[in-house]
C-alpha cells in the first residue's frame, strides 16, 4: 500500500509539475491591478422593465462599465466577449441595465430558469452590492437569458458557511423581492434589473453614499467567468474586499412596512391501519418592518412552511448525527449574522432545532420576532420564537438568540453569541433550559491570511462538568497555495441545545495542503489540483476515535469536464458496539482501513451532462463497494430532470448487506415565476417510497400560490403499501402598507 500511495503522490505532483514555470510566468498578479468606478447616474425617466437596453431611451448617455477580466480559462485576459453595465436610479428603485455581447448569439447556453438555480450552468450575468462598503458583506442578483431571478446574501466574504448553502458565508435561499428582464437578439441578449432600495439595507445621513461594486459574466459555451473588477483565480464574485465602487448615489433609505397575510387548507390521509383522515385549516401573517436605516424588525404569527420542498433522504452507516440544511424562508434571512462555530461539525446555533423534532417531525410555531441588521460597524441580531405543545415530542417552549459581531480593518471581527431554550411547558420553567455563550473573531493578515477561532460554554438544567468548547484554525490561501491547519475541542458535557453537534467529547487537529496549477499551454487541461489532507478525532481517554487521511489529485479540463483521483487511508475506534444496519452490529475494536475513490463529472452545460462518485476499500473490518451514479438532461430552457442512485454493497465479519437511495428530480417553469416541481425518493433502509410535488405561482419571492403534494409510501415486506398523502393550498400576498 506505501508503495501505491507513494506512486499516487509522485504521479500528481509530476503531472502538475510539468506546467510550474507556465503557472508562475504572470509578470502582475491580477490582484494587484486597480480598482474601477462606476458613477450612478438618478433616472430622467424610468426605464420599461422588458431587457431591451439598447432601445430604452432611458439608458442614453449613462456611464457604463466594461473591461471585464477573466479568471478562466485564461487568468488575466480581457474577455472574449464585450459587457457593458450601466446604473441609474429614482426615489423607489436601483436600476441596473447589462448588454452582453455575443459574436456567435446562436451558441448562447440557458440550461435553467428556476429561481436561484445555479448560475454556473448557464451563459450568466451577476451583480454585488456592498451597500455598507465594509469590503465584508453584501446582496447578490444575477440572470440568464431565460429571465431567471437568481439572489443571495453574503457575510464575512462568504467565508465560514454551512452546509447547503443555507447558513454562514453565502446564504442562497435568501430571497428579495426584485424583478428582471430579458431579451435576446443578433447582438447577444440584455438584461434589465429593477431593485427596490426596500430589499436592501443600507446606512441613512445626508450627502453622497458609495457602496462596494463587481459584475461577474459567464459565457458556458468557452467555461468563461469575467470579472469587471480583476480577480486572482482562487476568488470569486463574493471578494468584496477586492471590488470596485459605486459612485454618486443620492439616497435615503426609505420607511418599509410589508404586511404578508396566508390561508392554508391541507387534506391529509394517515398511513396507519386505520388510515384516519382529516382537513386542516390555518391562517397567519409575517410582518417586516424597517426600525431605522439598518435595523429590521419581522414578526411571525402562527408561522407555516407548507412550500418549503422536502429534505433529501440520508442513510447513516456510521454512529453520528446527520446534518440537514436549513429551508425555511423565515430563518435563512441574516442567516450569515448568527453563524459561529465549525460548519457541519460544531453549529452554535442551528435553527432546525426551532419548530422540528428529532425525528423531523413538525412542532407548531405559535409566533416570534426577529430584529436584525447593522448600526455603523456592528451587526445586531435578536431572535425570538415560541413553539406549542405535540403529545410525545416536545412540550412548550421558548427560543432566544442575540448575536453581536463587530466589524474590524483588515477583513477582521470580532462577536458575542448567547440562544437559551426554555421550557413554557407543565414543568416550571427554571427547571427545564439550556443555554450557550460564545464569543468568535478572525484576523485577516494582509490579503492571504486569516486567523479564526472561538471559545464557548454551555449551561444546562441536566447540569454536567467540561461543557466547553473551542477552535483555533489558519488559513493561506493565495493563487497557487491553499494552507490550512486548525484545533477543535468538545467537552464531556459540552451540548448546545439550540445548535448541532456531529458528535460530542472529541479533540480534533486538522490540516490541509492544496497546490493550484493552472496549465497554459495544454489544449485540453485546464487546471491540476493536487492535495493531503488530514483530520483526526480523539477522546479524553487517548483513544482515537476516527482518522482520515485524504490524497486527491484534481483534474480540470477545458471543456468542462472533471476527473478526481484519491486514496484515502481511515481508522475507526469503535468503544461500544452499534447496530449499522438492521440485525448486523459492528463490536468495539480499532478498525484501519484504506480506499480508493473515482470521481468524475461531464460538462454540467450540456443538454446530457453525468457524475460518478465511487469508492472501494475497507470498512469496519470488511469491504465496501459504493457507487453513486447521476444523470442530468435538459430540454431547452424550461425542463430539467434528475437522477442520482447511491448504492452500497458492505460485507463484514457480522453480515452482508446492500442500501439503495433514490433521487428523481423533476422541474418545469411555465415562466421565471410560475414553476412545477417534484422530488421523488426512494429509500430501502426504511423501505419507503416518498413523493414531494409542488407548485408555485409567485407574487414575489416565497409569497404567492403553492400547491403541494406529499405521498409517503411504507413498501416492506409485511403487507401492502401504506400510504401517507397530503395536498395543501397555500395563498399568500404582500402588501406594502407605505407604499
Amino acid at each position: 500500500m506505501k508503495g501505491v500511495v507513494s506512486l499516487f503522490l509522485l504521479a500528481g505532483w509530476v503531472l502538475a509539475g510539468g506546467t510550474v514555470r507556465a503557472a508562475q510566468a504572470d509578470s502582475e498578479p491580477v490582484s494587484s491591478r486597480p480598482r474601477p468606478d462606476l458613477q450612478a447616474r438618478e433616472a430622467e425617466v424610468a426605464p420599461v422593465l422588458d431587457g431591451d437596453v439598447l432601445g430604452d431611451p432611458a439608458w442614453d448617455g449613462v456611464p457604463f462599465a466594461s473591461g471585464f477580466v477573466q479568471t478562466t480559462p485564461d487568468e488575466g485576459a480581457p474577455a472574449s466577449q464585450r459587457t457593458e453595465v450601466r446604473i441609474i436610479y429614482d426615489d423607489r428603485f436601483l436600476y441596473v441595465g447589462v448588454i452582453c455581447f455575443d459574436d456567435f448569439p446562436s451558441g448562447i447556453i440557458v440550461a435553467d430558469s428556476r429561481r436561484d438555480a445555479s448560475l454556473d450552468e448557464t451563459d450568466s450575468f451577476q451583480v454585488i452590492f456592498d451597500t455598507y462598503h465594509d469590503l465584508q458583506n453584501g446582496f447578490v442578483f444575477g440572470t440568464n437569458p431565460a429571465g431567471q431571478e437568481y439572489d443571495g446574501q453574503l457575510a464575512n466574504e462568504g467565508e465560514g458557511g454551512g452546509r447547503g448553502a443555507s447558513v454562514g458565508g453565502f446564504n442562497l435561499n435568501w430571497d428579495g423581492s426584485w424583478e428582471v428582464a430579458t431579451r435576446r437578439g443578433d447582438f447577444g441578449w440584455s438584461a434589465e434589473f429593477a431593485i427596490p432600495f426596500r430589499t436592501l439595507r443600507f446606512a441613512g445621513g445626508d450627502g453622497l453614499q458609495q457602496w462596494g461594486l463587481n459584475f461577474r459574466r459567464t459565457i458556458r459555451r468557452r467555461n468563461e467567468t469575467a470579472f469587471w473588477a480583476p480577480l486572482s483565480r482562487q476568488y470569486g464574485l463574493y471578494r468584496l474586499s477586492q471590488a470596485g465602487t459605486l459612485d454618486d448615489l443620492r439616497i435615503q433609505p426609505p420607511r418599509n412596512l410589508k404586511i404578508t397575510p396566508y390561508g392554508l387548507v391541507q387534506a391529509r390521509r394517515e398511513g396507519t391501519v386505520d388510515a384516519d383522515t382529516g382537513t386542516n385549516v390555518e391562517a397567519g401573517l409575517d410582518l417586516k418592518y424597517s426600525v431605522t436605516p439598518g435595523l429590521t424588525l419581522d414578526v411571525t404569527i402562527n408561522t407555516d412552511f407548507a412550500q418549503v420542498e422536502a429534505d433529501e433522504q440520508q442513510i447513516n452507516l456510521d454512529r453520528f448525527s446527520l446534518f440537514f440544511p436549513e429551508k425555511r424562508p423565515f430563518f435563512l434571512e441574516n442567516a450569515g449574522l448568527f453563524s459561529v462555530g465549525e460548519p457541519g461539525e460544531v453549529e452554535l446555533f442551528f435553527s432546525r432545532r426551532i419548530g422540528l423534532g428529532p425525528a423531523g417531525e413538525v412542532i407548531p410555531i405559535i409566533g416570534g420576532a426577529r430584529l436584525s441588521g447593522k448600526v455603523r460597524k456592528t451587526n445586531i441580531g435578536f431572535l425570538d420564537m415560541a413553539t406549542d405543545k405535540v403529545a410525545g415530542v416536545a412540550e412548550k417552549e421558548n427560543y432566544a438568540v442575540a448575536r453581536i459581531s463587530r466589524e474590524l480593518p483588515h477583513r477582521s471581527a470580532i462577536g458575542f453569541l448567547f440562544t437559551n431554550r426554555q421550557s413554557t411547558g407543565d414543568q416550571p420553567p427554571e427547571d427545564e433550559y439550556g443555554r450557550t455563550f460564545a464569543l468568535d473573531g478572525r484576523v485577516g493578515i494582509g490579503q492571504y491570511q486569516r486567523v479564526a477561532g472561538y471559545v464557548a460554554r454551555t449551561d444546562n438544567s441536566d447540569g454536567g462538568s467540561n461543557q466547553y468548547s473551542y477552535r483555533a484554525s489558519y488559513t493561506y490561501d493565495s493563487a497557487e497555495w491553499l494552507l490550512s491547519a486548525g484545533y477543535t475541542e468538545v467537552g464531556e458535557g459540552f451540548d448546545p441545545q439550540v445548535g448541532f453537534l456531529r458528535r460530542r467529547a472529541y479533540r480534533k487537529p486538522d490540516v490541509l495542503i492544496f497546490r493550484r496549477y493552472r496549465t497554459k499551454h495544454s489544449k485540453r487541461i485546464q487546471e491540476l489540483r493536487p492535495h493531503v489532507s488530514y483530520r483526526g478525532f480523539w477522546d479524553f481517554d487517548g483513544f482515537q476515535e476516527s482518522g482520515f487521511l485524504h490524497m486527491d489529485n484534481h483534474i480540470e479540463w477545458k471543456n468542462g469536464q472533471e476527473f478526481h483521483t484519491a486514496i484515502n487511508l481511515t481508522r475507526e475506534g469503535v468503544k461500544e458496539a452499534f447496530e449499522i444496519f438492521p440485525g448486523i452490529m459492528v463490536p468495539p475494536g480499532t478498525y484501519d482501513n484504506s480506499e480508493v475513490a473515482l470521481v468524475a463529472f461531464s460538462n454540467r452545460g450540456a443538454p446530457v451532462s453525468f457524475a460518478l462518485n465511487t469508492t472501494v476499500g475497507g470498512f469496519f473490518g470488511g469491504d465496501r463497494i459504493n457507487i453513486s451514479p447521476g444523470v442530468r438532461i435538459r430540454f431547452g430552457d424550461n425542463f430539467n430532470t434528475e437522477l442520482t442512485w447511491r448504492y452500497n454493497n458492505i460485507d463484514l465479519p457480522e453480515g452482508d448487506f446492500e442500501t439503495n437511495l433514490g433521487l428523481w428530480r423533476l422541474s418545469y417553469s411555465f415562466t421565471p415565476r410560475m414553476f412545477l416541481e417534484s422530488l421523488v425518493q426512494y429509500n430501502d433502509v426504511d423501505d419507503n417510497l416518498s413523493a414531494n410535488l409542488r407548485f408555485g405561482w409567485l407574487q414575489t419571492a416565497n409569497v404567492g400560490l403553492f400547491v403541494v403534494y406529499n405521498d409517503i409510501q411504507e413498501i416492506g415486506p409485511l403487507g401492502p403499501p401504506r400510504p401517507d398523502r397530503s395536498l395543501t393550498v397555500k395563498m399568500s400576498w404582500q402588501f406594502d402598507a407605505l407604499r
